[in-house]
């Protein structure tokens, strides 16, 4: 073996090109050979070991030109970049002016953290930058990454790749056109539209980053999940897979895929947690319970969803349907296991329920799908049809998602317009009020406390022929479509009938008598824009 310690052997009238000089270390055959003032060849062969600056030049045979400064390496080529990056082929060649390296056949780079493996790669040593553009794949541990076009940045450790990106993870394949890993983080970056495959789900998304280590993902520009179980779209979203923590920002929807006890989602902000079945919605939320064409729309400051299972771990939570109440077909007893219904909703303030047969409004709301009541407190107020009811507290029932009873608590009061022309009004006042309907209409209605009524009676001709005024322990008024059609008096009765011209009608409404048809929800437009 030929060992040197330098080219000082370069014959002095050689023209050098400027630049730092490529130095032979070690070889076992040297061969020189002048072919003119531009070309001085040096043969070195077996086991051969040359050197510029900090980077190491391995293979079994080079041809170096000593005036040009540039080298070709032929058979297990190694390029040793100051110990921090390595790169191997089979062909090389390096101009030392440029400090460029150009290699084919089998070409592998590695950083210690991936291998990136190529037929054909330039690397600039100055910068540490490989480039690809016949395809490329790089493997770092489990994750493996393949595209027609590549660059890698061995500062960074960063690799940019281009067209027909695919990576591919035991648990994630992402395909796009445009996208930046790093082999440090394992962060993949994605500047151009991305989808996003696992089991479970698949994400599309232009702009965004996914830390694969950590099972952490960014994403902006409307990005879209298409989940087993669910839909969701958001101008922004964060989410962790490792805990089940999640973040979506502007205009937010979330579409469940059950159709029976489904439900969707619109709010500016949502932040959920699937490992326990949870949302926090704000920023203008609304819910929609999904029901065949009379869906229930839900908007409140704030609405909140959990397991009910989780939530009767920490506070009591009273059953309120008893035995002579029809339990909802979709209802489940509380000692069986059902994850459908095992859910309430929460809603804070400001609180507007809007479906087609029913309205209401109230401070605060809680609903169970287990026994699928609908609790609204602090002044609540109910509409429907012509019909209005207040209280301090109110259970609406439903039944298959329609209303089926409704109860209130304290200064109950129920109001129905006499008709449509006027402004005369049936009044019903009573400590509670227990109504009940039948296919989405109020069929009868009870005043318990102290009950107290106002009646216009009307003949054939929807003509009105007077009013009446009267209390009693007990008063049943049944309904025809919505209107009054029998009013029934229970113990100690008292009262008096009016003729119409022959009374102040403002003066005969009962304590607290307040019309609110302004706080009614109208329409699902007008809840879509609150």
């Amino acid at each position: 073996m030929i060992a040197f310690a330098s080219m000082a052997q370069r014959n002095a009238n050689d023209t050098i090109v400027p630049g730092k000089q490529i130095d032979i270390l070690r070889a076992d055959r040297y061969n020189a050979v002048k072919v003119d003032s531009a070309t001085n060849l040096i043969s070195l062969g077996g086991n051969v070991l040359v050197r510029q600056e900090k980077t190491l030049f391995y293979a079994d045979s080079i041809v170096l030109n000593s005036v040009q400064n540039t080298l070709e390496a032929f058979v297990n080529v190694h390029i040793n970049d100051a110990d921090s990056v390595h790169t191997y082929a089979q062909y090389l060649k390096y101009l030392g002016k440029e400090k460029k390296a150009y290699l084919k056949k089998k070409v592998k780079l590695t950083d210690g953290k991936g291998v990136l493996t190529t037929e054909d790669l330039e690397y600039d040593v100055t910068i540490k930058i490989g480039i690809y553009h016949n395809g490329g794949k790089l493997v770092d541990k489990k994750t493996v990454l393949t595209s027609k076009e590549g660059y890698y940045y061995g500062d960074t450790k960063d690799m940019l790749f281009y067209k027909g990106v695919k990576l591919v993870n035991p648990e994630y394949t992402i395909n796009t056109d445009t996208l930046q890993y790093n082999t440090n983080t394992n962060i993949a970056t994605f500047t151009s539209p991305t989808v996003i495959h696992n089991e479970k789900r698949t994400i599309t998304t232009k702009d965004g980053f996914f830390d694969i280590k950590n099972k952490k993902g960014v994403l902006h520009q409307r990005s879209f999940i298409d989940d087993s179980t669910y839909t969701f779209t958001a101008n922004d979203m964060a989410f962790d897979d490792s805990t089940g923590l999640g973040e979506f920002s502007g205009n937010a929807v979330y579409k469940s895929k059950d159709t029976a006890q489904g439900y969707d989602l619109i709010a500016n902000n949502i932040k959920t947690n699937n490992k326990k079945s949870v949302f926090l919605a704000t920023q203008k939320p609304l819910l929609l319970i999904k029901q065949g064409l009379d869906s229930i729309y839900i908007t409140a400051d704030t609405l909140y969803s959990a397991r009910l299972s989780d939530l009767i771990k920490t506070r009591n939570v009273p059953a309120i349907r008893d035995s002579s109440i029809r339990k909802d077909s979709s209802a489940v007893d509380k000692n069986k296991s059902d994850s459908t219904n095992d859910k309430f909703i929460e809603a804070f303030y400001h609180v507007r329920i809007y479906s087609d047969s029913l309205q209401a409004v109230g401070d605060s709301l809680f609903y169970s799908l287990q026994d699928s009541v609908f609790r609204l407190f602090k002044d609540p107020i109910v509409w429907a049809k012509d019909n209005q009811i207040s209280g301090d507290t109110l259970y609406l029932f439903t039944q298959n998602k329609k209303p089926e009873r409704l109860f209130v608590y304290e200064n109950a009061m129920a109001l129905n317009k006499a008709d449509s022309s006027s402004n005369y009004y049936n009044q019903l006042k009573g400590t509670s009020i227990n109504a009940l309907f039948i296919d989405g209409q109020i069929n009868f209605m009870r005043a318990k406390g102290n009950a107290e009524n106002v009646y216009y009676g009307l003949d054939d001709f929807k003509r009105f022929t007077g009013v009446n005024k009267s209390s009693a322990e007990m008063i049943d008024i049944s309904f025809l479509d919505n209107k009054p059609q029998k009013v029934i008096f229970r113990n100690n009765l008292e009262g008096n009938a009016y003729p119409m011209r022959q009374v102040n009608h403002e003066e005969i409404k009962l304590r607290n008598f307040k019309w609110q048809e302004d706080r009614r929800p109208k329409n699902k437009f007008e809840m879509l824009a609150f």
